[in-house]
């Protein structure tokens, strides 16, 4: 009977791929499900339980426009650095052959595996108010902590490897060919970059910002340390969610919550469209 089964099981290999196949997208789909798509579900649906008009009217208070505000321009400040930081970090990586390569890329992972509070922690325990130069910089009017300066370094050190690291295997995989055939040809460097090098890696550039937008505007941990959630200036979006939440402002809460999940659902389709022309490109280029 068990060889039988065994002969049975091995007959249709088809059909057995066919049900694994539909049993891995039910789990997917069902993953997706708990995971996203009900939480999106509860905040609009929260955000919405009294009315259009009462959500409007939250996201249009003083404070919540302060946060939105101060979201937006953090995160303006924070992508261009760490696009600036990105692109010299990974053509220093794959350009050249130096000792201590390895530890560099570690140390450019390193925000992946430090928790944003202790990245937070460390900047008040170099900029505090109680430290030299933290009491140095206060003195001079120019403080860090509990300020805008404070919240846009723990940002950009939260996004740093966003950038970097969609530009670093790309740039190794198309190595440097054309670049050197550009400075031989007499061409300078900063004409090189800009007419062969960016236009190589414009997609994985474009696809690291995004992520970096993403990341720097729903930051919470490090930014909790670092602003002393001080309401209507050194509030950002989450953390005035957060507030919000705690006060029993619910709509307001989900309000602003949906404001971001909005944010975050345009990035993510500004992402599917470059993929798609992208795809479209190598697929030109291919029957060409």
């Amino acid at each position: 009977m068990s060889e039988q089964s065994h002969a049975l099981r091995f007959a249709n290999p088809v059909d057995e791929s066919r049900g694994w196949k539909c049993a891995l997208i039910l789990l997917a789909f069902a993953g997706l499900g708990i995971l996203v798509f009900a939480p999106l579900v509860v905040v609009f649906t929260e955000a919405l339980s009294k009315g259009l008009s009462a959500a409007l009217d939250a996201l249009g208070g003083r404070d919540a426009r302060a946060a939105i505000r101060l979201t937006l321009l953090v995160a303006a400040i924070s992508v261009p650095v760490n696009a600036a930081f990105g692109i010299a970090a990974a053509w220093f990586i794959t350009r050249y052959q130096f000792r201590g390569k390895a530890v560099l890329i570690t140390l450019i992972d390193l925000p992946f595996s430090v928790s944003p509070v202790v990245a937070g922690l460390c900047l008040v325990l170099i900029f505090g108010a109680n430290t030299s130069l933290g009491a140095w910089l206060v003195a001079h009017e120019l403080p860090v902590i509990f300020a805008l300066p404070g919240i846009v370094l723990a940002t950009i050190f939260v996004t740093f490897p966003f950038v970097a690291r969609e530009l670093i295997p790309v740039m190794i995989e198309q190595g440097a060919t054309e670049e050197e055939a550009a400075l031989t040809l007499g061409a300078g460097p900063w004409r090189m970059f800009f007419t062969v090098t960016l236009p190589k890696i414009r997609w994985a550039l474009l696809y690291g910002v995004l992520l970096c937008n993403a990341r720097a505007m729903g930051e919470f941990g490090a930014v909790a340390v670092v602003s002393g959630k001080i309401r209507g200036q050194t509030t950002t979006m989450p953390i005035g969610i957060e507030m919000l939440y705690n006060e029993y402002q619910s709509v307001a809460a989900f309000a602003m919550a949906g404001l971001l999940a909005l944010l975050a659902l345009v990035t993510l389709a500004v992402k599917n469209l470059l993929e798609r022309r992208h795809a479209g490109e190598l697929s030109a280029r291919g029957h060409g």
